[in-house]
């Protein structure tokens, strides 16, 4: 390469991903070798196990279409792409090669293959990006830009690592009086919370707090039994469990302390106000203000500390699953709120219910956009009169949830929507109808409601319903190719570049719908698999994981799908912060032109990994 366009060249480089992983003097070394090629448009390159000379192409200008031996297309590129690696090892035929043609006037910039092996031998983050596997460079993309799980704090600590020590164990026959002296005890040894044993099994608890309300309120006697006033059946968590899912807990059954246990041996105790206090975390200390807001006004006005949160998570890291349950957990608090100072105002409900969240709230994957999805079922025995109740109750607590920043639902799949406010049995008849006929229109509203989750009220109603709607989806053979086919019809792009994948008009004209485009899809793959295994969970990553587990789908493309959820999830979020930053409205909306060349490499990775899936999926569920 002529001295002139070394120093064009190594500008080039060193901001281009991977080669920003490397040293200047590297980065120079590789920029002398470089050659430079000019192909018009129509020009091809062949690349077989013929080929001698073997280089790493980056296309510096224009555009180029790859395609297979049989024609099919490999994919599209464009500028800052690379191709070639894939050859980095020899081929073993000739039939495994493909070909490379401009179509548009383009230049190329040609590293030999020799000089790009040796630097991946000596540097492997380098190497990664030329995995031959997509998922393998997903995952090195998402570690560079996440870093390690367990360096992101609290919530990803085991619980046996911070839960107390200070527990009283006691037999399920020891008088009240005795089980209070235990928990007193020493100053160090104090402990809010007892755990009540038979047999060499855990039956009950009881806090301090019950030995206030059930003890000195209702004057039991202090020589009964401990088994008057426990709890019985408790909440446990798992010592090797993660906080977070212990939190989920302590939210979901509004219980301030939770038993450790490994195994069957208890081990500590892990409280709410530990948690706070000597944690500090600052989305515990929003659900404990949420908890004990006495107004509508009081809840909205903590709306910003919620932002706040999104962007400190986003910012330190942390996964996009972690971000997703922590904004949950944040929404349900909210909403259980809401419903409770609702029914101090409006008085008892006239009948069961449960309050269900549908969508990505269900998903346990809030985000700075997510609206409002919610339904209320009611018991068999609801009365018609017992509507305008629910309808007073769902009104206000949607309208509280909007004041308090989550957006009403465009489509109104709302508890408040007369339609989505009704008896179990009506709400059974509505699945066996969206089952049996799914046709398009059906199949808009079943998607809201495949995944819903009770998080207030009787939970064993929504539990009816699900194993009710399992049962159709069990007896009905035109379903999931029903799903199958509607959540194919939308294709994910295999290139930006151009206005391949662009919105097209309006507001968001030339940009790229993240959410349209790729997260949709997924969700919508995940949905597919987990109910063809038999799932019932709602999570877009563990849905894919219990699929692998029977054996619905590799775990292959289980790893492959889930490292490019991760990243689609990940681009999204910082591209959200950034706007937060600016002092804009956060979208799904992203200008091509603002994807570093980190984002867009592997952005076509995981593009790729989504349409090879739907393939699966429609050769797999859908007959014909």
């Amino acid at each position: 390469m002529g001295s002139s366009l070394t120093p064009n060249i190594y500008d080039f480089l060193i901001k281009l991903d991977p080669f920003d992983k490397l040293s200047s003097e590297i980065v120079e070394s590789l920029a002398n070798h470089v050659k430079v090629r000019y192909l018009a448009k129509g020009e091809k390159i062949e690349f077989s196990a013929l080929c001698q000379e073997r280089y790493l192409y980056i296309i510096r200008t224009g555009a180029i279409e790859q395609r297979r031996r049989d024609g099919q297309l490999r994919a599209r590129l464009g500028e800052e792409d690379q191709f070639g690696f894939t050859f980095l090892a020899p081929l073993q035929n000739a039939e495994d090669g493909y070909q490379a043609e401009a179509i548009q006037d383009s230049l190329l910039y040609l590293v030999p293959h020799t000089d790009v092996q040796t630097v991946c031998l000596e540097h492997p983050e380098f190497a990664n990006y030329f995995a031959s596997h997509a998922q393998l460079r997903l995952t090195s993309a998402v570690n560079d830009a996440a870093g390690r799980e367990e360096d992101k704090g609290l919530f990803f600590r085991r619980v046996g690592e911070i839960a107390s020590e200070n527990i009283a164990i006691v037999d399920v026959n020891t008088p009240i009086q005795d089980v209070a002296q235990t928990m007193c005890g020493e100053e160090r040894s104090r402990s809010s919370c007892a755990v009540v044993m038979r047999d060499g099994e855990i039956v009950g608890v009881v806090t301090d707090r019950d030995m206030t309300s059930g003890v000195v309120a209702t004057g039991i006697g202090i020589h009964e039994p401990i088994s008057m006033v426990m709890t019985q059946n408790p909440q446990l968590i798992q010592a090797d469990d993660k906080v977070i899912q212990a939190i989920s807990i302590m939210l979901q059954y509004n219980i301030r302390c939770l038993p450790v246990v490994q195994g069957k041996e208890v081990v500590g105790l892990l409280t709410t106000s530990h948690l706070v206090h000597n944690h500090r975390t600052q989305a515990l200390f929003l659900i404990e203000k949420i908890k004990y807001a006495s107004s509508v006004n009081t809840l909205a006005a903590l709306n910003v500390e919620k932002q706040s949160i999104f962007e400190s998570l986003v910012e330190s890291g942390v996964s996009a699953e972690i971000q997703g349950r922590v904004m949950s957990m944040i929404m349900d608090a909210f909403t259980r709120r809401l419903l409770q100072i609702n029914e101090e105002l409006l008085g008892p409900p006239p009948c069961d219910y449960a309050w269900v969240v549908a969508g990505s709230h269900a998903r346990n994957e809030v985000h700075m956009l997510s609206d409002q999805d919610s339904a209320l079922v009611l018991a068999h025995d609801a009365k018609p009169e017992d509507m305008l109740y629910f309808t007073h109750l769902s009104m206000r607590v949607c309208n509280g949830l909007a004041a308090c920043g989550y957006p009403l639902c465009d489509g109104k799949y709302m508890a408040a929507s007369p339609k989505w406010c009704q008896p179990i049995q009506v709400w059974k008849e509505y699945y066996r109808k969206w089952v049996s006929s799914p046709e398009y229109n059906k199949l808009l509203s079943i998607s809201v409601f495949l995944e819903v989750r009770s998080i207030y009220g009787n939970s064993e109603l929504v539990e009816d319903l699900q194993q009710h709607l399992h049962q159709c989806i069990q007896n009905s053979q035109n379903f999931l190719p029903a799903l199958v086919r509607d959540a194919i019809d939308t294709q994910p792009p295999l290139g930006i570049f151009n206005n391949l994948v662009l919105e097209k008009g309006g507001d968001n004209s030339n940009t790229l719908n993240i959410k349209k485009y790729a997260l949709n899809l997924i969700i919508d793959l995940a949905r597919i698999f987990s109910l063809a295994a038999g799932g019932s969970m709602t999570g877009t990553e563990e849905r894919f994981r219990f699929a692998a587990q029977q054996g619905t789908m590799s775990e292959d493309s289980c790893q492959n799908i889930i490292g490019a959820y991760k990243f689609i999830t990940q681009v999204r979020f910082q591209h959200q912060l950034q706007a937060l930053r600016e002092g804009k409205e956060p979208n799904n909306h992203i200008s091509p032109d603002s994807f570093s060349s980190f984002e867009r490499k592997h952005l076509k990775d995981a593009f790729k990994i989504i349409s090879e899936l739907q393939d699966v999926a429609k050769l797999r569920f859908v007959k014909g």
